[in-house]
């Protein structure tokens, strides 16, 4: 039901010289079916709330079901308090979700216990409650005072707002214009109100302050500068001589003092007992009436609740009886009741919330810590073990929070500096804080300088290293060092442990030397009762696939069985690293998209890059090469904006790889050098490895074999596949071909035997492609290579891969022709040449044209063809647009911006010859039946 005319007719009485604004605020509010998100912004005093109240009344007449929430300045640290708000009278309907989300829900929000829920869980499980709450009538999620909105509640919101196209909920928030808030509305539209205008302003003052002298009129007029909050309340000081110009006025200050000073005064001409209570229900955050009356018995023996009236007749709060909530007027008036209190008030206030909070355990501690000056190993202890609490439900931020001020607290430097260590761990591993995570560290090294050994600073100190100047094997020692410590007695429940083991088989694997490993294999060994299993596949995957990956993957195949419903975003980057050599990336795709998702949403930036790292190499080798290049642009600038700049090297290389494979051999060289240049020095030998793959591949693409053998020789000789090098496995088909191509076919033979002793076909379908390819490029007889050609590009999925399956086409094409089967070598040179062009691969394109021209196929022009094959990306967009869907709606699918939907859209047109959607479907018709022509 549209409420849009409801709100224009029954506002305008509420909302003065707002018609304007109106009517942007029902354009979103036009069609409740469809869904949608609009941030209100403003500065203090504006009139957003009173917009808000307005909606929630008119929506709430037209049948439309309307949730609030609204930010507490002083409940910010209190995890999910703002989200509880919203969703608190759908309580009922938490059994009618799914297990998981279920369970998420009542974890995150206090009404059970259970596993601690992961942010995308919960974030999934709120949307999907707020959706089945829609089927009724719809739904209108309002939040005011966003920057006053907790962490963890400003997450889900920011992901619900982004998720509404299509259905029946509504998102409607308030913020102040130019404060920081946990809230990410980055991408989300936004309507900014502005102050009245003077024709406004004076109507507003003359309808509730008939009486005032003119020149008071005016001087208000001009100190409040059109706003409303300022022209309401700016009256209220001044005596009755004063309105009437009996009384010379005071001098006014600027607008955002002026407002503060006034509600300051306000506030100390209150009664003692007035003002305590106020600071109480400040401090509380909640309103709860119950607990206000508690709290003040405890502070002075006795407490009277009608000790309220002089806030409420002065219109500071008011009493709401339904829900027995105190509410204040505007936050303002709660930041200047901590303003006007003293420090001993409020260290008493808390002492005294913390007493009447003995069922809320996180409160409580809470209140104890910020009551307490001196050390206090009792109230710390009562933090760290809320810190505990709150890092189950998935609230990283406030555990930090809650172990420095326990570090704070704490009598003896071994407790500070553990619980700081703690923090800086979470902060560089859960959160993504590099900077405040060195700070803490730093301070837990001042506390204790002994401390340093300690898992949790061990590992804050190596991501530290990695993304500073620091190298592989000092990172390497500091870890191994901390893990040899036995004091964790090798038991794989301590989560510290397990953590830096997966952080140290990272380290092995960037140095890529053999020495590394020892120390790793020894500790895996020793875990007790046994290693957990990502990490045991890893071990076998990672290390030195071409011997041990074989064994592992049973298991890994069962793991991954499981990894779509996978919430934890490190055991889904775990995972996935297990999965880059054995080419099992491609399960793993939807889990790191909803990593990608949540690091947009302002998740983790670590998550967010390693999730981008998987998806580019995959992308990859799946042909998917517009799409690797924006998403490794992504990681680009995340990497510098963020602080994580050692994942840099991965996203050099895949534009490595495409920039090369594309015939840009010019930049691909010069990305390969950059990666070396970095790498040399901090000992990252792997990232060496990947960038002469890439010289390898752009060598090839300029016709230099020679070049091309020496970089795929120089990460693994001929003949052998190099201990711990597993990228060796990836430069099977450059070495074997650039060795034929160079008259080493003794070298070819070698290597292709050590792929047939390391059995690499069992590996990875895309393996057994390549080295069945090697294998036939390295026979001296024809009819020998035909069959193993044959054999080779009939892996089962082998079109899963269609850069390496074009290029083993191409070589077949090639071997045939020179065989004198001309008439049998244009099948898979014309197939090779599609997937080139499909792929803009114009370097091994030529050479496909080139073959076939040699057999007598008229092959136009490159010019001529121009591109004009659609790839693989610009195919599903052509086909999604051509069903109806919009631009937005695509870039939804893709996980791209509409803009780059557009552009693709543009190139679409141009190579189907056509000018408009409309013709979409019938040129993608006509092209299907064209391709499938003889």
């Amino acid at each position: 039901m549209n409420f849009a005319d409801p709100l224009r007719t029954g506002a305008a009485g509420l909302l003065v010289g707002r018609d304007q604004d109106l009517e942007r605020i029902c354009e979103f509010l036009a069609s409740p079916d469809t869904g949608g998100a609009l941030v209100l912004s403003g500065e203090p005093g504006v009139g957003k709330t009173a917009f808000l109240d307005a909606v929630a009344k008119a929506a709430t007449e037209a049948g439309t079901r309307v949730l609030r929430a609204a930010g507490v300045q002083f409940e910010a640290d209190v995890s999910y308090s703002g989200l509880n708000q919203a969703l608190l009278p759908l309580r009922h309907a938490f059994d009618n979700l799914g297990t998981a989300h279920r369970d998420a829900i009542r974890v995150a929000l206090g009404f059970g216990a259970g596993a601690p829920p992961q942010r995308l869980v919960l974030s999934n499980a709120a949307l999907a409650l707020l959706q089945a709450a829609a089927a009724d009538s719809p739904v209108l999620v309002i939040v005011d005072d966003l920057p006053w909105v907790d962490r963890a509640s400003a997450a889900v919101f920011g992901f619900i707002a982004r998720r509404l196209s299509g259905s029946r909920v509504g998102f409607l928030a308030a913020s102040r214009t130019g404060t920081d808030s946990f809230f990410e509305s980055g991408g989300l539209p936004t309507y900014e109100l502005p102050p009245l205008d003077e024709e406004s302003a004076t109507l507003l003052v003359d309808l509730r302050f008939p009486g005032l002298a003119r020149q008071v009129r005016r001087r208000l007029l001009d100190a409040a500068q059109g706003n409303p909050l300022a022209l309401l309340e700016l009256p209220s000081s001044l005596r009755a001589g004063q309105r009437k110009a009996l009384e010379s006025l005071p001098v006014v200050l600027p607008l955002s003092q002026r407002l503060q000073s006034l509600f300051f005064s306000r506030v100390q001409r209150l009664p003692v007992a007035t003002q305590r209570l106020l600071l109480l229900a400040t401090l509380d955050g909640t309103g709860d009436l119950g607990t206000l009356y508690a709290a003040a018995r405890e502070m002075n023996g006795e407490a009277d609740l009608e000790d309220l009236a002089p806030a409420e007749r002065d219109q500071l709060v008011h009493l709401d009886e339904g829900v027995r909530r105190l509410v204040f007027r505007h936050p303002l008036i709660s930041s200047v009741v901590v303003e006007a209190s003293t420090g001993s008030q409020r260290r008493a206030a808390h002492r005294a919330l913390a007493q009447v909070l003995t069922n809320e355990p996180q409160r409580r501690a809470w209140h104890l810590g910020e009551a307490t000056l001196e050390p206090d190993e009792q109230v710390a202890l009562q933090l760290e073990q809320a810190a505990r609490r709150i890092l189950k439900r998935g609230d990283a931020e406030a555990a930090i929070a809650a172990l420095t001020r326990a570090a704070d607290l704490s009598p003896l430097g071994a407790d500070r500096a553990r619980r700081l260590g703690e923090a800086a761990y979470i902060g560089a591993e859960a959160t993504g804080a590099l900077r405040s995570a060195s700070e803490l560290l730093e301070d837990a090294r001042r506390a204790d300088p002994k401390h340093a050994r300690s898992l949790h600073s061990a590992a804050t100190a190596v991501q530290l290293l990695l993304n500073g100047d620091g190298d592989v094997a000092t990172a390497h020692r500091l870890l191994v060092g901390a893990i040899e410590d036995e004091t964790h007695h090798y038991d794989v429940g301590n989560v510290a442990l397990v953590d830096a083991m997966h952080l140290l088989l990272l380290l092995c694997f960037y140095g890529g030397e053999e020495e590394l490993w020892p120390p790793f294999h020894a500790a895996l060994s020793r875990l007790r009762p046994e290693a957990p299993p990502v990490l045991t596949v890893a071990s076998q995957t990672v290390a030195d696939p071409a011997r041990t990956g074989t064994a592992a993957l049973e298991q890994l195949d069962l793991i991954l069985n499981t990894v779509v419903e996978e919430s934890d975003p490190a055991r889904i980057v775990r995972i996935g690293t297990a999965s880059i050599y054995p080419d099992r990336l491609s399960v793993v795709r939807e889990p790191s998209w909803r990593i990608v998702r949540q690091g947009r949403d302002g998740g983790p930036a670590r998550r967010h890059l390693c999730g981008l790292v998987h998806l580019c190499l995959d992308g990859y080798h799946s042909g998917r090469w517009d799409e690797v290049a924006e998403l490794a642009d992504e990681g680009l600038q995340l990497c510098e904006t963020s602080g994580y700049s050692f994942l840099a090297w991965y996203f050099h290389y895949n534009k490595g790889m495409v920039t090369a494979s594309r015939g840009d051999t010019h930049t691909a060289r010069a990305l390969a050098d950059r990666m070396t240049k970095w790498a040399t020095p901090r000992g990252v030998r792997s990232a060496i490895h990947f960038a002469q793959h890439v010289r390898a591949v752009a060598s090839i693409a300029d016709g230099d074999f020679e070049a091309a053998f020496h970089h795929a020789t120089a990460i693994s000789p001929a003949g052998s596949l190099a201990a711990y090098a597993p990228h060796a496995l990836w430069v099977v088909f450059d070495l074997v071909e650039s060795a034929v191509r160079t008259k080493r076919r003794a070298e070819a033979i070698d290597h292709v035997r050590a792929l047939h002793e390391a059995r690499v076909g069992a590996f990875s379908p895309r393996l057994a492609l390549l080295a069945g390819g090697c294998a036939a490029l390295s026979v001296e007889d024809d009819d020998a290579a035909a069959r193993l050609f044959e054999k080779a590009l009939g892996t089962p999925g082998a079109d899963r891969w269609p850069f390496d399956m074009a290029r083993v086409q191409l070589a077949q094409g090639e071997r045939l022709r020179r065989a004198r089967a001309t008439t049998e070598s244009r099948s898979p040179l014309v197939a090779a040449l599609k997937t080139f062009e499909q792929l803009g691969s114009r370097a091994w394109g030529e050479r496909a044209a080139k073959e076939l021209r040699a057999v007598g196929w008229q092959v136009p022009k490159s010019e001529e063809r121009g591109g004009r094959e659609l790839t693989p990306q610009e195919r599903e967009i052509a086909q999604l647009a051509a069903s109806g869907l919009t631009n937005k709606q695509i870039a939804e699918r893709h996980f791209i911006s509409h803009r780059t939907v557009g552009a693709h859209l543009y190139q679409i047109y141009r190579k189907l010859g056509i000018g408009s959607r409309a013709a979409l479907r019938d040129a993608l018709t006509a092209r299907e039946a064209g391709e499938s022509a003889p």
